[in-house]
């Protein structure tokens, strides 16, 4: 229970920082739109990576050292892409969290969008391949411990996922769309510059 405990609570602590794909689950959680797809594929992907990590994978990333230079690049392009995006969304307005008549994006632009904050984010590969893979390395049961830590990606994304419905009365209001576009916009900025410099 011990190696269990330490792989849940260390991946819980690495994923409640805000970034991109918290960001996302957020705005999908408020918007009550397509939740569980995207709660369960964040999840999943998470528990891929976290295998992969346990597993050993991350020593393919000092077998290619140019691996990282391409991720790092690619990574913030699509994070700056995905941040002026919200930017111009605030600058738009006119969006309000409607019970009836909005149009929903489609599954698969959500499925899309989900797969590149996860996978496009160098910063996912540093905590769970990286990271919670070279700590696991320290425990008899590298198993229990990827179990553990999987189950803390499950638990916080369907948290946020479904916790975020509870703000919905606050995004009636049009303004709190543009508050929320600038916010997201600025993360994903911020997290980009992070990754070039």
């Amino acid at each position: 229970m011990h190696t269990f405990g330490v792989g849940f609570s260390l991946s819980f602590s690495l994923i409640l920082a805000i970034g991109a794909q918290n960001a996302f689950v957020l705005r999908q959680g408020i918007r009550q739109e397509h939740v569980f797809i995207t709660c369960i594929t964040c999840a999943l992907s998470d528990a891929l990576l976290i295998a992969a990590g346990v597993a050993g994978f991350g020593a393919l990333a000092e077998a290619v050292p140019w691996l990282e230079t391409v991720m790092r690049y690619g990574g913030a392009a699509f994070l700056f892409w995905y941040g002026l995006r919200n930017f111009i969304a605030a600058w738009k307005g006119g969006e309000a969290l409607e019970t009836g008549g909005q149009v929903r994006a489609s599954i698969k632009g959500v499925l899309t969008t989900v797969l590149m904050l996860t996978f496009l984010n160098p910063h996912v590969y540093l905590d769970t391949v990286v990271l919670l893979g070279s700590i696991s390395a320290q425990y008899g049961d590298k198993l229990v411990f990827a179990l553990g830590a999987m189950l803390a990606s499950f638990v916080f994304f369907f948290l946020l996922g479904y916790g975020a419905r509870y703000l919905s009365p606050l995004f009636s209001k049009p303004m709190s769309w543009r508050v929320l576009d600038v916010i997201v916009g600025l993360t994903m900025w911020a997290i980009a510059l992070k990754l070039v410099l």
